[in-house]
This record gives structure tokens, sequence and C-alpha cells, in this order.
């Protein structure tokens, strides 16, 4: 990525943390606590993918406005709310997010959990503003359906729960599969379908969508599980080794790193030949897709 795109590429950060911020609650009452870890865990940092990916899928197909906003910001707060939760002592029991203590190790394990509940419900409540911005009710209605299924038992905290059952014991590829289509593929799925409905794609062009996404999610992990054996803490800013240490099976240990680089590779290949068979031009869209998978941190 040369230096014009990533200056883009910060721009565009900068714009969707504006919008995510711009709607999360004031720090004031009786429980300002929970407001403030709440705040805290969401500014802590990150890449903002997963709205960044949504607004540019919306802008692929034509959306305009700020109808997007309110989705945007949704998606944000239930990624957070995941790692809020993975980093608990009775999950990863990581002390250290982003190259910053982990809301427990700030504000508490009790805080933590209810910052991590606060998020999941607030993100609803957000979604809902939606309808306040569009005309078009059932769109919203249908994003706010598939945001909560993919965010739910049959999404991220169903891949969750295989996941935590499953440590410490053997698993097949065809389970590894499911844990990574759910636990991390279903928000990046539920951000890029999301911003397809709100702009109004056809169906047949949102299942596209949803193909795309899911290999961008399976490649997006399988990259995370390299990154956990080859790069450091103070590269990713939380630990590595981080899945051996707590016994996981993933992709490079059933697999191995060779295998799981020309995965990668093909994965990402697939998601950007389907969007290249999409309507609409979204040069951005693919260098991110691009820059995501192959990732370094």
């Amino acid at each position: 990525m040369n230096t014009l795109k990533k200056d883009q590429l910060l721009q565009y950060t900068r714009e969707v943390e504006e919008t995510v911020y711009s709607f999360l609650p004031e720090e004031a009452g009786p429980q300002k606590t929970i407001f403030e870890a709440m705040n805290y865990s969401v500014k802590a940092g990150g890449k903002r993918l997963r709205p960044l990916l949504m607004r540019e899928v919306y802008r692929l197909f034509g959306g305009k406005g700020d109808a997007i906003g309110p989705m945007m910001a949704a998606i944000e707060m239930i990624h957070t709310s995941s790692l809020i939760h993975d980093d608990l002592p009775c999950m990863d029991n990581d002390e250290y997010r982003r190259g910053k203590k982990t809301t427990w190790a700030v504000y508490g394990y009790d805080m933590a959990v209810l910052a991590g509940d606060a998020l999941l419900m607030y993100a609803v409540e957000t979604a809902s503003k939606a309808f306040d911005k569009t005309e078009d009710a059932k769109r919203v209605g249908e994003c706010i359906r598939i945001l909560s299924e993919r965010t739910g038992i049959y999404g991220m905290i169903g891949g969750q729960t295989v996941d935590v059952e499953m440590t410490g014991r053997p698993l097949k590829r065809e389970t590894l599969d499911f844990i990574y289509r759910l636990k991390t593929g279903a928000l990046l799925e539920a951000s890029m379908r999301i911003g397809a409905v709100m702009a109004g794609a056809s169906e047949e062009d949102c299942e596209r969508v949803r193909d795309m996404a899911l290999a961008v999610g399976l490649a997006f992990q399988i990259q995370d599980d390299i990154l956990d054996v080859t790069s450091s803490q103070e590269v990713l800013g939380k630990p590595v080794l981080s899945d051996e240490k707590n016994n996981k099976t993933t992709y490079v240990s059933l697999e191995g790193i060779g295998k799981a680089r020309e995965d990668v590779k093909a994965l990402s290949e697939k998601a950007i030949r389907i969007l290249k068979e999409l309507p609409g031009s979204n040069v951005f869209l693919e260098d991110l897709i691009r820059m995501l998978v192959y990732r370094e941190k």
C-alpha cells in the first residue's frame, strides 16, 4: 500500500471513529462507571475494520448519507464487547489489548462483565436509531436481524461457545472451520451484508457479499493464527503465543504455517474475485480487503 493509500486509510479510519464515538454515552449520572468502562473499551484503539468495511460496501452499492452511521457504531460496540469478554480471567486471561490494559485490569472483573453486556445491549439501541435516518424501515429491520443473528447463538456467541468447550481438546478441521466461521467471521459477514442491505442491493448481490465476507473472515482468522506464532507483543499490542498458552488448536497447529499462508492467499483471491463481479467500483475496498488479510498486526 503506497503512501497515498495509507493516508487515505488513516483519513477513513478517523472518519469512522468520529461516527462511532458520536454514539457513545455521556459519562455522567449514578451509573457513570459503566459509561466510563464502555467508552474506555471502545476508545482503546483498533483498526475499525468492521464499520469501515460496512461503510465501503454501502458506498459500493451507491449508498449515501448518514443512515449507515448507527449500524457502523453498533457493529464496533459488539466487536468491543466480545474483546472485553475474551480478555477476562475466565476466558483468555489477558491483561493487555492494543498495547493498553484490558478493561477488567482497569475496572475490575465485575465491571468488565457489565461493560461487555452493556455494549451488547446498547449496540441494538444504537442500531435502531437508523429508523430515524431513512424512510425504508424494512431495510433497517433486516439489518437489525442480521446484527442480532450474527452476534448471538447462531453467530459469534455460538462460535465462542464451541471454542471454550473444545479448549485443550483435539479438533477436527471441520470443527475449527465452524468456530472460525462464527466466532470471527460472523461479525465481518454482518458488517458487509448490512452495508449492502442498507444501500438497497439486490438479494442476489447480498448473497455474493455474504460469500465474499465468509472468505475474508476465514482468511482474517488464519492470518491471526499466523501472527500469534510469528509476531511479538510490541507489534501486536497484545500477548503472543496465547493460543499455545491456552492449549488451543489453531489453523497453524493443525495444518502447518506453510499451508496456512497458502490458504490465506487463496481465500483472499476468492474474495477479490467476488468483489470484482459485483456492480459498482470501490478500489479502496479492494485494497482494504488485501490489507486486513495480509496485515502484520
